[in-house]
């Protein structure tokens, strides 16, 4: 009876869903609005090729003394700002959600050091089900934002955004 038990217990374990195995981050960068900036700002991403959804619920990084998710919002009077988000990004099962400059993203306030194009910075990305991953952002200042150009959330990556950027899952 124990080894029947055992036995079902080894299925179960590897049966069950490997939540790291099934986020992928693409085309992760970081930014800055000058050398001199006391914040900045990372973008990416985030793919859930798992059957089941999930959440990025936070972000840390040794770069900046709080790292926050964040988007923007239009207030009132018609005016963007940029509003803390403690729910999270949902990453839908089988698509993607992307943070992009003047959406989602993730923010560095009180940069520990300078930015420089470049340079990388060390991020983990805590999800509901995933739990931590790790990867290096590079620090890019030349890029341009992406003006027509929007992801969806059941998208292929067919154009470039295949490839990941030192994406290794957490201990």
């Amino acid at each position: 009876m124990e080894n029947r038990f055992l036995a079902a217990a080894v299925v179960a374990l590897f049966t069950s869903p490997a939540f790291a195995d099934d986020i992928h981050i693409h085309d992760p960068f970081a930014r800055v609005s000058s050398i001199m900036a006391q914040s900045g700002a990372a973008f990416m991403i985030i793919e859930n090729t798992g059957d089941s959804d999930d959440r990025l619920i936070a972000a840390q990084s040794d770069v900046a003394r709080r790292v926050e998710l964040h988007t923007h919002l239009e207030d009132d009077q018609g005016v963007m700002r940029m509003i803390e988000v403690e729910a999270g990004f949902a990453v839908p099962a089988g698509g993607s959600h992307a943070l992009e400059r003047g959406g989602d993203h993730v923010m560095f306030m009180g940069l520990t050091r300078q930015l420089a194009h470049g340079d990388t910075v060390s991020l983990t990305l805590v999800f509901e089900q995933a739990g931590e991953i790790t990867l290096d952002v590079p620090v890019d200042l030349e890029r341009q934002p992406d003006h027509g150009h929007s992801h969806s959330h059941s998208h292929s990556h067919s154009h470039g955004h295949s490839h990941d950027h030192g994406h290794t899952h957490g201990d």
